[in-house]
């Protein structure tokens, strides 16, 4: 349906455009840029390939020659080949097979008909707290939307009171941390085997117990279906809800961040239907995409156009894609590519939020969901009255995944019910 992914025609008449200018919030200083028509794709000092380049990160994340790498994936493959392996840690035709049966959850038609009421019921909810209260984080608003959402769509409904609190104790963590031969390796393990336990006790056991006995439409049932076993049913728990939970808080709040402090975007947004406002959130993204690197490890040499001609990458070679510089890239965006420019164009095609949601077999399933929630929750705190940002936030980052964190955000609002566009 157009009106959840962004796309079909554009409309010159809405663009928001800002010359000159670099409209980003979030700086990374972690990794050195350069410029991709000079540097697309590079083997670094560490050994890493470093792909900047839009058109090289899109190969690197749609060929068949590469398999899933960062993310944990070396202590994932740890474990005993009979356990199987979450669906982010998969490759090849038994993920593409998981992937087909999955799809349903995700069409543009379910999202639509399934869950934009519960959208608009966790964001009044949410909302109803904050004009009772005069003021709140955004962060604990947004986390508090998208656990609501996430949990439904994945079957967690029947856990015990306190799931925000276990979460919060799983997701600080690092990816990527060290082994049990260090100190710091075994109180890591230590801790989060603590977690595991709690978030199956509180969470996972109880929504299997009820959906053995009423079997539902959703991913815990589909699991079930197939004979996972209760730890592989929490592995697969816990990959959707990191997608589905922690990187749409960020996408929030970074949405809102840009929108408090950009009064003729804020504006426009307000007075927009919902085609132009998931317009603008697309352009967002493309600038602060939540996770900014992706990590490949090739199976085959795969060949990438480089500034003089074609590179060949070796197998067995890690392949990080930067998404924030790819998603810059000025041979592929069409005007100034740090400007803010919803219903630009992306190497040629329809606006979107470029490889903020990564691309190729591993794309993120639930991008429609993420974006029309965070629209939907939008639309509802700048339609209360008296709106306003009281605290600027901070940032921090994930260095692992080049990920960011913005806390202390804080919101302020006048009492009284909103009133929310149609």
């Amino acid at each position: 349906m157009r009106s959840l992914t962004g796309s079909g025609p554009r409309r010159e008449t809405f663009g928001v455009h800002h010359h000159g200018g670099d409209a980003r919030k979030i700086e990374r200083t972690d990794l050195p840029t350069a410029p991709q028509e000079t540097c697309p794709v590079a083997r670094d000092d560490d050994g890493i390939w470093r792909v900047r380049g839009y058109a090289q990160a899109r190969a690197v994340l749609r060929s068949h020659a590469t398999v899933q790498a960062g993310l944990g994936i070396e202590t994932v493959n740890k474990l005993p080949s009979r356990i199987r392996r979450p669906v982010l840690y998969r490759d090849g035709p038994e993920h593409r097979e998981h992937r087909r049966q999955t799809a349903k959850y995700f069409t543009p038609r379910r999202v639509d008909e399934h869950y934009r009421e519960l959208m608009a019921r966790a964001a009044d909810a949410q909302l109803a707290g904050l004009r009772a209260g005069g003021g709140a984080p955004l962060s604990e608003l947004s986390f508090g939307m998208a656990i609501e959402v996430a949990s439904t769509i994945i079957g967690l409904t029947s856990s015990r009171p306190g799931v925000r609190a276990r979460l919060e104790r799983f997701f600080p963590e690092k990816f990527g941390r060290p082994g049990f031969t260090s100190p710091h390796g075994i109180y890591w393990a230590l801790r989060q085997g603590f977690n595991w336990a709690n978030f199956y006790l509180g969470d996972v056991r109880p929504a299997i117990a009820d959906h053995r006995r009423e079997p539902r439409d959703d991913l815990i049932s589909h699991l079930l279906s197939e004979g996972c076993t209760a730890a592989e049913i929490v592995g697969e728990c816990l990959t959707f809800a990191a997608a589905g939970m922690v990187t749409t808080r960020e996408f929030i709040c970074v949405a809102a961040w840009h929108l408090f402090t950009d009064e003729a975007l804020l504006d426009r947004y307000r007075a927009a239907g919902e085609p132009e406002r998931l317009a603008v959130l697309h352009e967002i993204l493309r600038l602060e995409p939540v996770v900014g690197r992706l990590r490949r490890r090739t199976t085959e040499a795969l060949e990438l156009a480089g500034a003089d001609g074609p590179v060949t990458v070796p197998p067995g070679a890690l392949v990080e894609v930067l998404v924030d510089q790819a998603n810059t890239d000025p041979g592929a965006m069409d005007g100034d590519p740090l400007s803010l420019c919803p219903g630009r164009t992306v190497d040629g095609g329809t606006d979107t939020p470029a490889l903020s949601f990564g691309d190729g077999p591993h794309r993120c399933p639930g991008a429609g969901i993420a974006v029309l929630e965070t629209d939907v929750f939008l639309t509802r705190l700048f339609a209360l009255d008296g709106v306003r940002m009281a605290v600027a936030p901070r940032v921090t980052f994930a260095n692992d995944i080049g990920g960011y964190e913005i806390r202390g955000l804080v919101v302020s609002a006048d009492g009284g019910p909103p009133g929310v566009p149609g």
